[in-house]
Formats: structure tokens, C-alpha cells, sequence
């Protein structure tokens, strides 16, 4: 009406734009209320933890059609965390049945857990990183554990985004310094009230004397001992201060050449035979360093050679076996089919999601670890042969293979203390390179390779398949590999024992200074509640019955050679539902290395070794026979316990990769819906079980408040506890983009139609 009045008449003529213009945008019609939200909401800090930088009036975006709905709320960086604090947290703190972690909001990101950062730039999607000449009027944060935030700073002062969006790409991309991680920040300011118990029953290796129960736990002592040659590290940084080699070996041999080409125990069998390890020597231009290496070599060989240990065969994981760059390339391709912007794109990549699931190899490699693993297994068990795995440095294939070993033939590292030990034993003590290979100092993308997580992934096909062998959930892993990126806890934040003794202060020059106390990542009460640590808990978990004393004593280990070649060492009716009944296979030659020590020596000093005993076919045989063999009878979760590796049986870990996913999740069903209908039939049989007996014993306790959480939860999932609250897709099942290749509408009703009444007639 106001356009009409100015213009005039002129019938003819086009009317011009109105001319009012409003300067109060539609979202700061509540502007009033929305800052009073704000400055209600508080900013829970650490000890330690020091706000950085901070912007206000952003807008936290729903990851839903790129629709820009979302909430309001200040969006703030500390040397800890990026957090956002809406005006919708306090519904949230008020759901009892959500999974909640104490130290990790659901709107919070450690600085650690960043793993890219874009900016949209008139809606173009661009890479931020160093300094910026333009600031982005959106910022979009893609996480490790595979969480994407979207923010808009379109309303946001120009200073704030400014320093929200410098300051957060310093404190995430930049090249850290070690002393300058949040890690150290917190552990001086809560050395003086720790009262958290940090082992929790886990074995932390850290001692002589936990290496020799483990010795005597897996009756290993006879032929192996615990040495401390290397206490204060005098001659190793890699090496732990504590671990075990074969008892003819004299602990000068370990001072040689630092630690390099000596067999270190991993673990032992219960029919003899042991996991070993060796890294290679330097490789050395000059022939005289070279001809010591090799009389050092043969020195090893000669003491080995000797029964028990003359049967003997090498997995040299450097040549034969998998590239720390496959493993980076393949994981590279395959996380980017779940860090998702919006539902559009996932829809529009759900029509070829599979294709490019398999052209990233992820799934592959998997199978390829569990396969080598099931190889050295069937060494093992079947052919009474010592196994040695051979790599640079024994720090990343070496702790990935021989840890799988462990899991599936130790039910002890099946149980949540073992398998915390095992972790702590191969990985934190076997000097993993957690700092390079998680990229904590972003220093070098080069070495960040995620060995660990492809670890924890294929146990989580192990749990998966046999879920009542474990102790632990699925769960348990998913806020395992969550930890490796929150900066309290020292279990995942250093190259190797050397190095966290020396920064926390152990070898300080300073005699008046206290070293420093940090927080283990097996105290999980530090980061759930009691209740929420029920659901890391297996439920199903099959205990193995309590043996008496007689039983106990006919099933000890005897190390005759007689029970060695004939395989009877173990009760006959384990066998029988654990392992394959395969012939032993004896060597007619003895030696380490057989007739080929003196060429394979050579190969080894040049950090080159071939395979030695048997020709890839024989082995093929073997491992198909065994594999077979062990599938065609029952499953004793508390022997031996094999994966299927054939290509179906390889699955995505659902709950870990696509958590966050509103779209992926299924609710009131998957494997979850599975586990409430069998944690009820439980709960009936426990009922009537107390009739007739009313002791009531903890555990059954903690698995009740497991049931309650399952069965309170008005809204579960597939994808239970993370997507407790998520809300369900209103997509359909078929993506908008695959309508494309089936023509327009009309012609797709008029298919529709025509196979309908093909079918009546």
C-alpha cells in the first residue's frame, strides 16, 4: 500500500520495489530473552583449564536439509575444549536416562578431537588453516570421533569472530609443544587431591613383579625370565624400564645394540609354546659394523638354538604384511563416508555408500589383521611352534598382531581387567607412538596412522560375533577409542615409557619439586557415573565355572616333551569344543633358522627378512584346514576363539561410525532391541532363580541396573546410548538421487501400476 501511494498513477507501468527497509533481523525479535538465556548459562571449567576466547549470539546449527535451524548461545575456546553453551543445556542435564560423560559435554570438542575445520565463504565450503585475510560467516568443525558442528557467525560482532575463529584454529592445527598440553596444565593443578584409584585391578607393568605374575599366569616362567637390565632406562629409551626374554640369555646381550635384534616375550601358550618379538638392527654401511652385528646375531641364534626353542617361525610384519601408509590412505577414505553436513548429503551418497565402502579397503585391511592373526594361531596351536614377529621397531604391527593373538586365544584378556592389561602390556609398555600416530602435537600428518583404532576395531568383530565371551560391551570400546583424545588422562598422550617418566618429572634434576600424578584412562569412574558404567558391562557375559582343587591340579601344565609333540597338555574335553583336531606338525631339521640363518641374517641387519619355513601354499592349506576345522564344532567361549573373516562377516562398527547420524539408526531395533528382549528373559529367570535361592550376589545387582537403563529408555535405538535423544528421519528409504535414474514421477507411478496388475493376473 505504501509503494502504491508514492508511485502514483500510471496504469502501464511496473511498480517499484517498496521502499521501507527493515533493520531489525527476524532472530533478534527475542533478542531480550535470548541474552537473559545466556547469561544463565555457566562455563564448567577443569581444574587447571583457562577460558581462551569467546563470541556470543551463534547460532548452533541442526544437522537437517541445511535448513539454518538451530539454537542460539556463545560459542567459547578454552586450552581444553571448544563448547558451546545453548539456551536448551538445561533440558538436556535434566534427562536421567541419556549417557552422559562428566568430563565431555555433548556440545564440547577437545582440542584434540578436532580433525578438520572448514569455513563457508558465500556459500562456498573452503579449508581453514594458518592466518585468515576473511573471516567465514559459517564455521563448520568436522571431529575424530566423527561429530560435525555447524556454527553461523552471521550475527556474530566482527571482532568476536575474529578471535573465536583465530583462536580456534591456533589451538587446534597449530604445532604444539608436549609441555604445553592441557595434560600437564591439569595434573599440577590436581596432584594435592587425587584419591581416585588409578589401576582398578588393571596390570600396569610397570614393575618387576607384574611381569613375572604374568610369567606365571601364562607358564611362561620356565622358560622365560623378568629382567631390569634396562631400569632408568640406561639402555633403551624404546624399551619399557621391565620386561622378559628367554632365561639362556644373558641381560648384556640387551646393552648391546640398544635393545635391537633380542627376542622380548610377549606371551605363552599352555601347550609351550610363546609369542615372541625382535626389532632390526640399524642397517650400517661399514662392513666391520656390519660383520659385529652379524656375530651378534649368530651369538642370539646359537643360545636359541638349544631346546626348548628350536622350533621357531618368523612373521616379519615390515615386508610381508600391511604399510603404516595403506593403513592412513584406507582410513582417510573411509571416515569421510560418515562426517556428515546435513541429511541431504547423506541421502545423496546413500544410493552408492556401499561402492565406496568398499573402494576405501578399510573393511579389507580388518580382515587381513584377523587372517594374519588366525595364521600365527594356527602356529601355535597346531603346529607347536614358536612365533616370532619381526618389525623396525616393534611399536605398531607388532602391538596390533600379537594383541589380537592374545584375545583370541587368552579368555583372561577377554575380561575387562585383562583386556585392560593386555593394552597396557602391548601397547603402553611396548612403546606404541600414541603422540605421533594420534597427531596430539600436530607436528607431522604424515605419522598420524590409526593403528590403535584398527585394533579396536577388529576386537569389536570378535565382540560382535561372540558377544558372550567378553566381559566388556561394544560400548566399553566406543568410549575406549573416544579416550585416546581427552588430554587428562597420560594412558594414550606419549611415544613410550621414557617419555611420560621423563615429563612427568620422575627424573627431574629438581629434588624439592613432587612429581607429577596423572589420571590413567582405566578409572572410568572419573568419566561415567555408576550407572552409566553398567552399560560397559556385558550382561551376557559367560562366566567360566569355579574349578575344585582336584580339578585344578590334573589340569596343570607339564613340561614334558611328550605332551609338547602330542598336543595333550590341555584337558581332552576342551579340545574337543575349543580347538581343531589337527596333527602336530615336528621339523626334521632343528635351528632357528634352519640351513638359511646365514642369508636371512643379512636380510634382518638390512631391516629385510623372507618367510623361512613353509611356501605360501602349504601355508594356505594349513590355514584353511585349521580354520575350518575349528568352525565345524561347538564354540567354548573359554578356549580358543576364532573370528569368521569371509566378506560378509566383516561389518561396520555401527555405533561407533555412525553414532551421530540421526538417519543411520533404527529406532526400537537393532542388535540393542535383541539385547532388551534377552536382558528381560534374564530378569524372569533371576526371579525364579530367587524363589529357590535368595542370595543375591553384586553382579546380578549391576546387571539389573542394566536392564532398568534398557527398559526406561522411552526412545532407544540401534544405536543405544548415543543416539538416545536423536530425532528419527523423515526421509525415505529410497534417496532423492536414485529417482533420477527411474525417469520423472508420472512414468514411475505408471511402472508401479503395470507390475501390480502383472502380478494379479
Amino acid at each position: 500500500m505504501l509503494g502504491k501511494g508514492v508511485v502514483g498513477g500510471g496504469g502501464g507501468t511496473k511498480a517499484p520495489k517498496p521502499s521501507f527497509v527493515s533493520y531489525v533481523r527476524p532472530e533478534e525479535i527475542h533478542t531480550n530473552e535470548k541474552e537473559v538465556t545466556e547469561k544463565e548459562v555457566t562455563l564448567h571449567l577443569l581444574p587447571g583449564e583457562q577460558l581462551l576466547c569467546e563470541a556470543s549470539t551463534v547460532l548452533k546449527y541442526v544437522q537437517e536439509d541445511s535448513c539454518q535451524r538451530g539454537i542460539y548461545g556463545k560459542l567459547v575456546c578454552t586450552d581444553f575444549k571448544i563448547a558451546f553453551l545453548g539456551d536448551d543445556e538445561s533440558a538436556l542435564d535434566n534427562d536421567e536416562t541419556q549417557f552422559k560423560n562428566k568430563i565431555i559435554g555433548e556440545n564440547d570438542i577437545t582440542l584434540h578431537c578436532v580433525d578438520q575445520i572448514y569455513g563457508v565463504f558465500d556459500e562456498k565450503k573452503k579449508t581453514l588453516f594458518g592466518q585468515l585475510k576473511k573471516y567465514p560467516e559459517k564455521l563448520i568443525i568436522h571431529c575424530k570421533d566423527f561429530r560435525v558442528f555447524h556454527f553461523c557467525l552471521r550475527y556474530t560482532k566482527e571482532e568476536e569472530v575474529k578471535r573465536i575463529v583465530s583462536g580456534i584454529i591456533h589451538h587446534t592445527l597449530a604445532p604444539k609443544l608436549l609441555k604445553r598440553l592441557f595434560l600437564f596444565s591439569y595434573a599440577t593443578a590436581v596432584q594435592h587431591n587425587m584419591a581416585t584409584n588409578p589401576k582398578n585391578h588393571t596390570v600396569m607393568f610397570d614393575t618387576l613383579e607384574d611381569w613375572w605374575w604374568e610369567l606365571e599366569r601364562t607358564k611362561g616362567s620356565m622358560k622365560y625370565k623378568a629382567v631390569s637390565v634396562n631400569e632408568g632406562y640406561k639402555v633403551c629409551e624404546r624399551l619399557p624400564a621391565y620386561f622378559a626374554v628367554p632365561t639362556p640369555l644373558p641381560e648384556e646381550n640387551v646393552s648391546r645394540f640398544q635393545g635391537h635384534g633380542i627376542p622380548i616375550w610377549c606371551w605363552s601358550y599352555h601347550n609351550g609354546c610363546a609369542l615372541l618379538k625382535m626389532s632390526a638392527l640399524p642397517k650400517e654401511q661399514d662392513d666391520s659394523i656390519l660383520q659385529i652385528q652379524k656375530s651378534f646375531l649368530d651369538g642370539i641364534y646359537r643360545i636359541i638354538h638349544r631346546p626348548p626353542y628350536e622350533i621357531v617361525k618368523t612373521e616379519d610384519l615390515s615386508n610381508n604384511f600391511l604399510s603404516l601408509p595403506d593403513i592412513q590412505t584406507a582410513y582417510s577414505k573411509f571416515k569421510q563416508l560418515f562426517l556428515i553436513d546435513n541429511s541431504t548429503e547423506f541421502w545423496d551418497t546413500d544410493i552408492k555408500w556401499f561402492s565406496l565402502l568398499e573402494s576405501s579397503n578399510w573393511l579389507d585391511i580388518i580382515r587381513r589383521c584377523l587372517k594374519k592373526a588366525i595364521e600365527i594361531i594356527e602356529c601355535l596351536e597346531a603346529q607347536n611352534m614358536n612365533v616370532l614377529l619381526l618389525e623396525e621397531n616393534t611399536s605398531d604391527l607388532c602391538c596390533l598382531i600379537s594383541s589380537l593373538v592374545q584375545v583370541m586365544m587368552d579368555p583372561h584378556c577377554r575380561t575387562r581387567a585383562g583386556f585392560q592389561s593386555l593394552v597396557q602390556k602391548e601397547w603402553i609398555m611396548g612403546g606404541h607412538c600414541f603422540l605421533d600416530r594420534c597427531n596430539h602435537l600436530r607436528q607431522s600428518d604424515k605419522e598420524e596412522v590409526p593403528v590403535f583404532l584398527l585394533f579396536l576395531d577388529c576386537v569389536w568383530q570378535l565382540v560382535h560375533q561372540h558377544a558372550p565371551a567378553f566381559e566388556f560391551t561394544e560400548t566399553y570400546l566406543t568410549v575406549l577409542s573416544d579416550s585416546l583424545y581427552i588430554p587428562i588422562f597420560s594412558t594414550f598422550f606419549f611415544n613410550s615409557p621414557h617419555q611420560r617418566e621423563t615429563n612427568m618429572g620422575r627424573e627431574s634434576q629438581d629434588t624439592q619439586s613432587k612429581p607429577l600424578s596423572l589420571l590413567t584412562v582405566w578409572d572410568w569412574s572419573v568419566q561415567f557415573e555408576p550407572t552409566a558404567q553398567t552399560l560397559l558391562q556385558n550382561p551376557l557375559y559367560v562366566e567360566k565355572p569355579k574349578m575344585d582343587k582336584g580339578q585344578r591340579k590334573g589340569t596343570r601344565f607339564k613340561l614334558d616333551q611328550n605332551s609338547l609333540s602330542s598336543g595333550t597338555a590341555w584337558p581332552e574335553h576342551q579340545r574337543q569344543l575349543s580347538l581343531p583336531l589337527t596333527q602336530s606338525k615336528s621339523s626334521p631339521k632343528r635351528g632357528f633358522f634352519r640351513e638359511e640363518t646365514d642369508h636371512l641374517i643379512k636380510n634382518l641387519l638390512g631391516k629385510r627378512i623372507s618367510k623361512l619355513i613353509n611356501s605360501s601354499d602349504e601355508l594356505q592349506d594349513n590355514f584353511r584346514e585349521f580354520y575350518d576345522s575349528w568352525h565345524s564344532k561347538p564354540t567354548d567361549y573359554h578356549g580358543l576363539l576364532l573370528p569368521h573373516i569371509e566378506g560378509p562377516e566383516i561389518r561396520v562398527w555401527a555405533q561407533r561410525y555412525l553414532r551421530w547420524i540421526p538417519e543411520a539408526q533404527i529406532l526400537g531395533g537393532g542388535t540393542v532391541a535383541t539385547m532388551s528382549k534377552l536382558l528381560e528373559m534374564m530378569e524372569e529367570v533371576q526371579s525364579l532363580q530367587e524363589k529357590i535361592d535368595e542370595r543375591h550376589h553384586h553382579q546380578e545387582a549391576l546387571q539389573g541396573e542394566a536392564r532398568s537403563l534398557l527398559r526406561n529408555s522411552v526412545r532407544l535405538s540401534s544405536l543405544f546410548p548415543f543416539a538416545l535423544l536423536q530425532r528419527h528421519s523423515s526421509k525415505p528409504v529410497l534417496p532423492t538421487s536414485g529417482w533420477k535414474t527411474l525417469g520423472d514421477e508420472d512414468d514411475l507411478a505408471k511402472r508401479e501400476d503395470e507390475f501390480v496388475d502383472l502380478g494379479d493376473v
